[in-house]
């Protein structure tokens, strides 16, 4: 199995940053990684790729040096399973409600002892050319787990998902926490942003890595100063910022 370079900053307390990416596009992943990003989320959950174009998606990250984590929608073993043995380096698990959510998870990424998940000579393993043994113990050490905690039975039983045994990370998600609160469309409304912080906290205290959206420097300054290392944006919101921006200045160029 390829080194997973997130796990890796990581624990060693260092900030990553990279976005989602809703495209069906392998270009559109392997620009991210020669930008200097430091993983990509494949959005299964929301975008329309289908399992061949996210393993092409895999592959283009592994070839400009950044991480595939895929986000994943149904929470079953079978599901989760093909993504990882297209060669993902992790998962990210949205409506994560309950320690059973979260244990599922681990089962389903994770080999025995530590998981259910089933042997499969693929794309990990060099389709077979890698030692066995050696492989499972590989990816049990370097496969990383998101769990994200977006609706009120999720903060309800906050506890027992964050001491979820074989979690790397907890994800808060401030646009599903502002609907879920009744504030929709308000990311940065207050009670979002203190429940933010108030998990940020036990997390850490927990032992494991906090995620979240951050849409600018300035959020990612206060992320970063509350001990939240893991920034997530979008590949939509840089290219409408990027384009945006050009469109207007040529604008403002021809006087119009």
């Amino acid at each position: 199995m390829l080194k997973n370079t997130l796990k890796e900053k990581l624990n060693a307390n260092q900030p990553t940053v990279g976005p989602f990416v809703n495209s069906p596009a392998p270009s559109l992943v392997e620009g991210m990684g020669w930008l200097g990003f430091d993983f990509v989320i494949i959005d299964c959950e929301h975008g329309s790729m289908d399992y061949e174009t996210t393993e092409n998606m895999i592959r283009a990250a592994e070839l400009s040096g950044i991480t595939p984590i895929i986000r994943i929608g149904m929470n079953i073993q079978q599901h989760i399973q093909r993504y990882m043995d297209a060669g993902a380096h992790g998962v990210l698990i949205p409506l994560i409600n309950n320690a059973a959510d979260g244990k599922a998870v681990i089962d389903s990424v994770k080999y025995p002892p530590v998981g259910k998940r089933g042997m499969f000579g693929g794309r990990p393993t060099r389709y077979g050319l890698q030692d066995t043994a050696e492989y499972l113990k590989e990816a049990n050490e370097n496969t990383f787990i998101g769990l994200q905690i977006e609706t009120l039975e999720g903060i309800e039983n906050q506890d027992e998902i964050i001491a979820t045994e074989g979690a790397d990370l907890i994800f808060l998600g401030p646009g599903d926490l502002s609907t879920s609160f009744g504030y929709p469309g308000q990311p940065a409304h207050p009670k979002v942003i203190e429940t933010i912080e108030g998990l940020t906290k036990k997390i850490l205290a927990a032992g494991k890595h906090v995620g979240t959206i951050t849409a600018d420097a300035g959020q990612a300054k206060h992320w970063n100063d509350i001990g939240i290392r893991w920034h997530v944006s979008s590949t939509n919101r840089f290219i409408n910022a990027g384009a945006g921006s050009y469109l207007s200045d040529c604008k403002a160029a021809f006087g119009s």
